[in-house]
């Protein structure tokens, strides 16, 4: 039986891999006929290092604009694959639409030249690859990246070297090329308030090259290197790895060796300091670097990093010099896992809760933006676009604002309250508008050996250790190591819209621990679907340029970084908040010693405590809409 099984499942990965392959041929035939193609060309940066670059562009002397995409990932057409299979499909389409499309490999990566160093290739290689395209006799002079996740992230800093010919640009999940922006210190998605996030612990054992790895000869022609890649894509193929098992491993440090992984940039990355000098080279984004460009930003409710991106794109708004680029930031923030934006359906499913028919004319709208800023069309895209796009979950609609958080979401602040037993769903914690006169702290012992499991939430590249989206938490607020509060039932339905912020006064007997809450809307038959979470390592408290630690029994106030969301809790709903100390393995854990954490192996219980009274005013503040914005009237698709 179990032959049979598994006969039956080679035929339909066959029949599949047929299909993407079919699909390939056909892409391939329609754009021979229309256009130009120019594969493996190696693009000279300004220190002699070359970069694979493929180019579709029509045929024909018209001059045109330029859609580019960067990427560490292999696009090598030749092979098979989802992404191999759409690079044709892609080119075909912008080909069509009068566009030249070029897609490029990061430095170091598969035919590129060089080293590689996930969130450091410099930005003068984005830089001079505008420069090249822009320069080319078939091209208008105006040149714009797309892409998101990985082709996303290394936008921002390079447009802010605001290259005249870089018109404008597109990034989607965006977040790990952020690294300081106002209150976030993410340095590119590892970090979120000073605790490391294991994404990319699991995502670097399958992209971060090896120490010791094939490369073809620096100085091979195009006419070997097309020849060779029909053979040959210097494509790493590593053992499966079960990461619900494999983050558990410590010491940190240890993780991709533990599982026989690369030797890279991992190793080095896990010992910086959230203020480490080496954050600041290389292709992060930081606030300091002036944003000249107009831009169409695209954030996911379930992604890693929507504060971090929210908190950016209003950056640029506030920040750019010229009252024109200001005005031409727009924004759509989407219900959705990472990169899932094309993923909604008549009734998109999020983790385990159903939020509607989420479904957004995506491409319509970016073909517009395109058509408008690189060719020149007078289109009605900016008068008819809102600038701010969102959906909101519960309520499950498209709506639309000028500003982000919209400009009627009133701060309205929850206070935590209880007796002294807030532990587990069946504690004695609540959320009031009126503080606590008396202090009775909550305690809870945080074991990092017996970490919280991470349950659903704002996640990406885990494998399978963490699944993202929204799930029932009810088991997991069983837990005494978790403080629970809730508000009463809502006696009407209220919108909450924008940044979530929190201040908790705690305690500790250790030198050093971590805070974790979660924002939660619990339906009146007790589901509990989570909304956003952060963390916060107490040690980085007054700033990530220096650590602070705890005096035993001493009370501190601690600010959490903000969490986001858009959801309308319904009439008998309640609003929940849940407090550890980990989230595990969304975050890493706490070894409460005031050590390194990564090259520990032993850590120690915590008892910590959270505090809550006229003196100790622990809150949530919720940005509740004073009336309902106008709904956005969106094609969909």
């Amino acid at each position: 039986m179990k032959q049979r099984l598994l006969y039956l499942l080679l035929i339909v990965a066959g029949m599949f891999n047929a299909l993407q392959l079919s699909a390939q041929a056909d892409a391939l035939t329609k754009l021979q006929e229309i256009a130009v193609i120019d594969q493996k060309v190696m693009m000279p940066m300004r220190d002699g290092v070359r970069l694979a670059t493929d180019i579709f562009r029509p045929k024909g002397n018209a001059k045109v604009p330029v859609i580019f995409s960067k990427t560490p990932y292999n696009f090598n057409a030749w092979g098979d694959g989802e992404m191999r299979a759409r690079a044709y499909e892609t080119a075909l389409d912008y080909v069509k639409r009068g566009y030249a499309y070029v897609v490029q490999n990061e430095r170091g990566r598969y035919f590129s030249e060089g080293d590689w160093d996930i969130l450091g290739p410099p930005t003068t290689d984005g830089y001079d690859a505008v420069e090249w395209l822009s320069k080319q006799s078939w091209c208008n002079g105006k040149v714009a990246p797309i892409g998101c996740s990985s082709t996303a992230e290394w936008q921002m800093a390079v447009v802010a070297l605001n290259h005249p010919a870089l018109a404008t640009f597109v990034p989607q999940g965006f977040g790990a090329g952020v690294g300081r922006v106002g209150k976030f210190y993410e340095q590119g998605n590892w970090y979120r308030g000073g605790a490391g996030q294991m994404l990319f612990t699991a995502w670097l054992y399958g992209v971060q090259n090896d120490e010791i790895r094939p490369m073809f000869p620096k100085d091979a022609t195009q006419k070997q290197l097309i020849r060779a890649s029909q053979a040959f894509d210097l494509a790493p193929e590593r053992a499966r790895v079960e990461w619900s098992n494999g983050l558990a491993h410590l010491p940190i440090q240890d993780i991709i060796k533990n599982v026989n992984g690369p030797i890279g940039v991992y190793e080095d990355m896990i010992r910086r300091k959230p203020n480490d000098p080496d954050w600041y080279k290389g292709g992060l984004y930081h606030d300091n670097m002036p944003i000249e460009k107009p831009g169409f930003w695209f954030v996911s409710w379930y992604d890693v990093s929507s504060s971090p991106n929210l908190a950016l794109y209003n950056h640029v708004r506030a920040t750019a010099k010229d009252p024109n680029v200001r005005e031409n930031q727009y924004l759509v923030i989407a219900p959705t896992l990472h990169c899932a934006y094309k993923r909604a359906t008549e009734n998109t499913i999020v983790g385990e809760r159903s939020v509607g028919d989420a479904r957004l004319n995506y491409d319509e709208q970016i073909n517009a933006w395109f058509d408008y800023w690189l060719k020149g069309e007078k289109n009605d895209f900016l008068q008819k676009t809102p600038k701010v796009q969102y959906y909101t979950m519960g309520m499950n609609k498209w709506q639309s604002a000028d500003v982000w958080p919209p400009a009627n979401a009133e701060m309205t602040t929850f206070y935590l309250n209880s007796g002294g037993k807030a532990n587990s769903l069946y504690g004695d914690g609540k959320l009031t508008n009126a503080q606590a006169k008396q202090d009775m702290p909550d305690g809870f012992a945080y074991d990092p050996m017996n970490p919280v499991p991470s349950y659903g939430g704002n996640v990406c590249c885990t494998g399978n250790a963490v699944q993202g989206g929204a799930f029932d938490q009810q088991k997991m607020e069983t837990r005494n190591d978790i403080l629970v509060y809730t508000s009463e039932p809502l006696k009407e339905g209220i919108e909450v819209s924008g940044f979530i912020e929190t201040t908790l006064y705690v305690s500790s007997d250790v030198k050093d621990t971590d805070f974790t809450i979660k924002i939660i809307d619990v339906y009146p038959d007790g589901k509990a679907y989570n909304l956003d979470e952060t963390i916060q390592r107490v040690r980085y408290r007054e700033g990530y340029d220096k650590e602070v630690f705890m005096e035993n029994g001493k009370v501190y106030k601690v600010e959490m970084t903000p969490m986001s969301t858009s959801n309308y809790f319904e009439k008998g709903h309640s609003i929940r908040i849940e407090i550890s100390s980990s989230n595990f393995p969304r975050f890493d854990r706490n070894m409460n010693t005031g050590g390194n954490n990564y090259d520990e192996s032993t850590g120690v219980v915590a008892h910590n405590k959270v505090h809550h009274s006229t003196a100790y005013p622990s809150q949530i503040r919720l940005p509740i809409m004073k009336q309902k914005t106008n709904s956005t009237s969106s094609t969909k698709k």
